[in-house]
């Protein structure tokens, strides 16, 4: 084949998955799920102590329901206890399922009836969340409110998504965590706040709610979405918000009673107002120790201030890509997203091996790595040799979720750094 038709061969593969972009991006995740399961078997082959799974030879059986599986596991058998596990000696509160929030074991639990055990029921209901919250990134990122005209956004939304499969962390969507249902949630709240689907966004707020704890970093987005409508839309000499002033209010509600419906619930069950800050204490999470501190912390105690510069340094590269042109493509919503999202991450959660999967809720960041990929230093148009340069950086996160996968995820009875 000569260079001209391998050229216009691969042109060729490129229209066709644009013109079928959900075919394409379920072949990616597809291939993604076979990256991980890769993965998993050299964990088990390679690095997983026999210590933690009970017998001298691991398997790749037994790298499923390892971790945070095993106490979603118990949500889903035995729920929540009352009273709250606590040291016989001490008084204080233990480690304890209050730290987990419902949805996910809760949805296991009631397809259990069909007959499979729990492991193999996430396992399955995960897979197909995985790939419907991989087609809502995709959706999320061509949206073109409040962004910079790009005539390849199509192409770069399409790329964007696709590298998100190959995430590091990938591998936990394959496992009986939340991350898949909460990507799913998050999606599709960002992909109908866009669209200005108030009322749906306060529903599927309140399931988020009772995922993950992440209300007020959506809040913020949220809060400026409202903003931005507001303005544009006394600057144009129209009412703002005049036929919509009902379901927005709704949804402002709904926003802030997801941030607070299951700390609520766990006091009112347990009658002990902050037991899910208490519990959370025990596992660790200590917010009031002050924003940021932990982390700043963490960097001084590695290297000092040099560690301290890395960090500040990786903050405002980060920000700026958000901000610049490789972001200005991006809707304002998921903009905001990315900078609200990874900030109070940083200001809640201490310094755990944990972040690395918490990371996969900011996905508009394998959007920002497509855009430094395919385009040109200017950010104009997409350099004709972009798939090149898009195979790199798969080959980069493939050796990422080999990493993870193989470094954070192996289980050992005494180990203190969970995934």
């Amino acid at each position: 084949m000569t260079a001209v038709a391998a050229l216009a061969h691969r042109h060729r593969l490129a229209q066709r998955s644009l013109a079928h972009p959900v075919r394409t991006l379920l072949l990616a995740y597809a291939v993604s799920r076979v990256v991980g399961l890769l993965a998993l078997w050299a964990c088990a082959t390679f690095v997983q102590n026999p210590a933690g799974v009970g017998h001298l030879h691991p398997t790749l059986g037994d790298m499923f329901g390892l971790w945070d599986g095993t106490w979603y596991a118990r949500v889903a058998r035995d729920g929540y206890p009352v009273p709250i596990p606590a040291d016989p000696l001490t008084g204080r509160f233990t480690y304890s399922t209050w730290a987990f929030y419902p949805a996910f074991p809760m949805l296991v639990r009631g397809l259990t009836a069909l007959g499979l055990p729990f492991v193999a029921t996430g396992i399955v209901l995960n897979l197909a969340l995985g790939a419907l919250g991989t087609l809502v990134v995709w959706a999320v990122l061509r949206q073109g409110a409040h962004a910079s005209p790009l005539p390849d956004r199509e192409r770069l939304a399409l790329v964007g998504a696709m590298l998100w499969c190959f995430h590091p962390a990938t591998t936990v969507l394959m496992q009986p965590y939340s991350e898949a249902l909460a990507v799913l949630l998050l999606g599709l709240c960002l992909l109908l706040l866009i669209r200005r689907h108030y009322v749906a966004v306060a529903v599927v707020s309140l399931l988020l709610g009772l995922t993950r704890g992440i209300a007020p970093a959506l809040g913020v987005v949220i809060v400026v979405h409202l903003w931005l409508r507001w303005r544009e839309e006394r600057e144009a000499g129209r009412r703002p918000l005049a036929s919509q002033r009902a379901s927005v209010l709704l949804m402002l509600v709904a926003g802030g009673v997801s941030g607070l419906l299951w700390p609520a619930y766990a006091g009112w069950r347990t009658g002990i107002p902050a037991a899910f800050f208490d519990v959370q204490a025990a596992w660790g999470q200590k917010p009031t120790d002050g924003p940021f501190v932990l982390w700043l912390r963490w960097a001084w105690d590695a290297k000092g201030l040099l560690s301290v510069a890395v960090l500040a340094g990786f903050i405002g590269t980060y920000l700026a890509l958000v901000i610049g042109r490789h972001g200005r493509w991006l809707s304002v919503e998921a903009r905001v997203w990315a900078v609200a999202y990874p900030l109070y991450m940083f200001a809640v959660v201490r310094p755990i091996t944990s972040m690395w999967r918490f990371m996969l809720l900011d996905f508009p960041v394998m959007a920002l790595v497509a855009s430094v990929g395919m385009r040109t230093s200017t950010g104009a148009t997409v350099v004709p040799h972009w798939r090149r340069r898009v195979l790199v950086a798969v080959v980069v996160l493939v050796g990422g979720v080999f990493w993870w996968t193989c470094t954070i995820w192996p289980y050992l009875p005494w180990g203190s750094s969970p995934p």
